[in-house]
C-alpha cells in the first residue's frame, strides 16, 4: 500500500526514512553492483555470489530461480537488510545497505521492507491480526491505531472477518495470507517472498501468487519471489536464473 492508497477509506502511511546520499537512475529501485557473498565455515570457504549485478525498478515483480544452492536465498537476504555483502554494494532506495550498522539496517528494514517465507512463522497463541500487528510494536502507535492498521491489511488479503482466529483454525493458504497481510502492514515500498507458495497446493498457491500481482499492480509493490515453481515464476514478469552464485 502506497503512502496515498486507499482501502475502504482508511489509509496506511510510510515513516520518513533517510535514504542516503547515493543516487542511481530514479527508476532503480534496487542496485547491486558487484556483490560477492562468502562464508567461513572452519577452513573451509564457501563462495555462495560471485560479482553479481543487477539492477530491479521501482514497482516491478521478478522471480529468481536457480538449483538448491545457487544463491538464490542468500542474494534476496542481501535486498531485504538481514545480510551484508563480502563485496559491492546493496544499494535499495539510495540506501547503502553495507554501510549501515546492524542497528541501522533493523531500523531501515521496518520501514521498507515485508517479508513472506514458505513457513509461515505466525505465533499460534496470538490471533491473525495480533500476528499482523506485531511489526507496529516497533513504530510506537497507540494500540487504536494498530488495530485499525492491521484490520486495513487483513481487509486488502480478504481475511478481515477471520481477524480473531489463530492460526491452527486457518488453513495453510489463510495463514500465508496472515503472513502476506503483517508483511505489508508497514506499508513497505518492497517485499520479499522466499518459495511463498513452497507449503501450498495448487489451489492456495494460485490464490497466493494472485494476491501478489494485486499488491503489485494495485499497490505499486515492487516484488522479488524465490520460487523452483515456473508456475510461480510465469507470475512474475521477469525472471532471473542463478546458477553457482551468478546470473545465468
Amino acid at each position: 500500500m502506497t503512502a496515498d492508497a486507499n482501502v475502504d477509506g482508511a489509509k496506511l502511511k510510510t515513516a520518513d526514512v533517510p535514504t542516503g546520499s547515493i543516487k542511481t537512475d530514479a527508476a532503480v529501485l534496487i542496485h547491486i553492483e558487484g556483490v560477492a557473498k562468502v562464508y567461513q565455515r572452519g577452513r573451509e570457504r564457501i563462495e555462495v555470489l560471485k560479482d553479481l549485478s543487477l539492477d530491479v525498478r521501482e514497482g516491478a515483480f521478478e522471480a529468481l530461480m536457480g538449483p538448491s544452492g545457487s544463491g538464490k536465498s542468500t542474494l534476496l537476504n542481501l535486498i531485504g537488510g538481514l545480510d551484508e555483502p563480502s563485496a559491492g554494494r546493496v544499494v535499495v532506495g539510495g540506501s547503502d545497505l553495507g554501510a549501515m550498522s546492524e542497528g541501522q539496517r533493523a531500523h531501515w528494514r521496518s520501514q521498507n521492507i515485508g517479508f513472506v517465507f514458505q513457513t509461515y512463522n505466525l505465533l499460534p497463541v496470538l490471533t491473525a491480526q495480533e500476528n499482523v500487528e506485531l511489526p507496529l510494536l516497533l513504530a510506537r502507535l497507540p494500540a487504536a491505531e494498530r488495530s485499525r492498521r492491521a484490520q486495513v491489511a487483513l481487509r486488502v488479503v480478504g481475511l478481515e472477518d477471520r481477524r480473531g482466529h489463530r492460526p491452527d483454525q486457518l488453513s495453510g493458504g489463510q495463514q500465508q495470507r496472515v503472513a502476506i497481510a503483517r508483511a505489508i502492514v508497514t506499508d513497505p515500498k518492497i517485499i520479499v517472498a522466499d518459495e511463498p507458495t513452497g507449503d501450498l497446493d495448487r489451489q492456495s498457491a494460485d490464490e497466493i501468487l494472485e494476491l501478489l500481482g494485486r499488491l503489485n499492480r494495485e499497490f505499486g509493490k515492487t516484488i522479488m519471489m524465490v520460487t523452483h515453481d515456473p508456475a510461480a515464476a510465469a507470475r512474475a514478469t521477469l525472471t532471473h536464473k542463478l546458477d553457482k552464485g551468478a546470473l545465468a
